[in-house]
């Protein structure tokens, strides 16, 4: 229970046991708010994700002209501006949200007009260099404040680009596409490392022509997007805490209904089946070409092996590496983790914090630029942790804290809200003690 409304105690668990249905996944959420503010028509959203960095977005097409309506249960209706913002009467406040900056810089760069986007101070500190240097070349006019924001931006009838991504990123990818899908000709984006694709998929849902290659993604402009009704899928990056919080317990039995199962996202299953992982999807179905399912995950009675995470994949789980290295301590052999730099840059220095927290709880790791080395076959007490105020920090550790020796505090514990207000409900639901 919470002893302050920014503290909370973990105490351990024996088991988990149950089955959830998880709010709506954050990166679709984001941009179906995006695209159905900016389309033709109304578009009806169920299970939108209840986070704050998503409310953000909605509340910025709102100030740009959509009318956004919030029925009830996760059930969200956007009118959208039919491809023309309206001025905003003041800065778009981003809150916390990195992705509603960058990819709504995207969306504006194209409109005529001046534009202010500002968030709290963690999205202040964070790089948006990143999509300065395409949308200029694509004829925006973009003012950052030493590579970060407030960003002031003038739109302007823009060219099309062909353009390499230097950072593996589907922000800056979609920032792009969405400055071209208004933009006459051909723009494409090339990128080393294939990120998650939600973007194509959700610029097909509503009428656009998107046209992928090995490593590229091109987008032919203008085009006009066209209202359309969705239901959200489970968010995966909020199941890899449940689905590694059951994992630390042999004869654990989780069900985690209606996940989105992209294949882009999707190698989380399969780095916890290297771990031992016994999984089953069920139900499998494709809702707006994102695939949707059913897992079901138990946990070996032999324990968990070793994995490592490097390359490519650590590219696509980028948002999933905090949890997987705060369970590595229980495993036989370890995690490592390389070619993870990013983490560096999220709402807090991820990799630096993860080793503060792993050794207050007694833990031995070795921090890298890029990773970090965890070994395996620890034994961890209770502490109190640091969670920088970074909700997935806080996720992570809640989760370890299920097999210490002791309680935990939680430091921070209600940033959670910004992804996940329900995760400490739902993980007391599936926590036996």
């Amino acid at each position: 229970m919470p002893t302050t409304t920014e503290e909370r105690i973990i105490r351990p668990a024996r088991n988990i046991m149950g089955s959830l249905r998880l709010p709506g996944d954050k990166s679709i959420s984001h941009r179906y708010a995006l695209l159905g503010g900016f389309a033709e028509g109304t578009s009806r959203f169920s299970n939108f994700s209840t986070g704050a960095d998503c409310a953000s977005t909605l509340a910025c097409m709102e100030a740009l002209g959509a009318k956004v309506r919030t029925i009830e249960n996760g059930l969200v209706e956007v009118t959208g501006v039919g491809g023309r913002v309206a001025p905003p009467s003041g800065p778009l406040d981003c809150g916390n949200s990195g992705s509603t900056m960058r990819m709504i810089a995207g969306l504006l760069a194209a409109q005529q007009g001046s534009f202010t986007l500002t968030g709290d101070a963690s999205l202040s500190r964070r790089p948006m260099d990143r999509i300065r240097q395409p949308l200029e070349a694509m004829g925006a006019r973009l003012t950052l404040t030493e590579g970060h924001a407030p960003i002031h931006l003038e739109g302007a009838a823009l060219n099309p680009i062909d353009f390499t991504t230097p950072v593996p990123s589907a922000q800056v990818k979609t920032c792009v596409l969405l400055a071209g899908v208004q933009t006459a000709g051909e723009t494409t984006v090339h990128e080393a490392v294939r990120t998650r694709d939600h973007s194509e998929l959700a610029l097909r849902a509503f009428g656009a022509t998107v046209t992928r290659t090995l490593d590229s993604v091109s987008i032919g402009g203008p085009q006009a997007l066209r209202a359309i009704d969705a239901a959200v899928p489970g968010d995966l990056s909020s199941a890899a805490f449940f689905l590694c919080a059951a994992l630390l317990f042999p004869g654990s039995n989780l069900v985690l209904d209606a996940v989105g199962l992209n294949p882009t996202r999707a190698s989380l299953l399969d780095v916890l089946t290297t771990l031992g992982a016994r999984i089953a999807v069920l139900n499998l179905e494709e809702k707006h070409a994102e695939l949707v399912g059913t897992v079901q995950i138990s946990a070996p009675a032999e324990g968990l092996g070793s994995a490592e995470v490097s390359g490519a994949l650590a590219a696509q789980l980028i948002d999933e590496l905090p949890v997987l290295a705060a369970i590595a301590p229980f495993t036989s052999g370890g995690i490592r983790i390389r070619g993870a730099r990013e983490l560096r840059v999220k709402e807090s220095d991820r990799i630096a914090l993860v080793a503060k927290n792993l050794r207050a709880m007694g833990a031995e790791v070795a921090e890298f630029e890029d990773g970090l080395d965890v070994p395996g076959g620890q034994t961890m007490h209770g502490a109190v942790i640091d969670s920088g105020g970074d909700h997935r920090i806080a996720m992570a550790f809640s989760v370890a804290a299920l097999r210490a020796d002791g309680e935990m505090l939680i430091q921070g514990a209600e940033s959670a809200a910004i992804s996940f207000p329900e995760f400490f409900d739902l993980l007391d639901r599936v926590a036996e003690r």
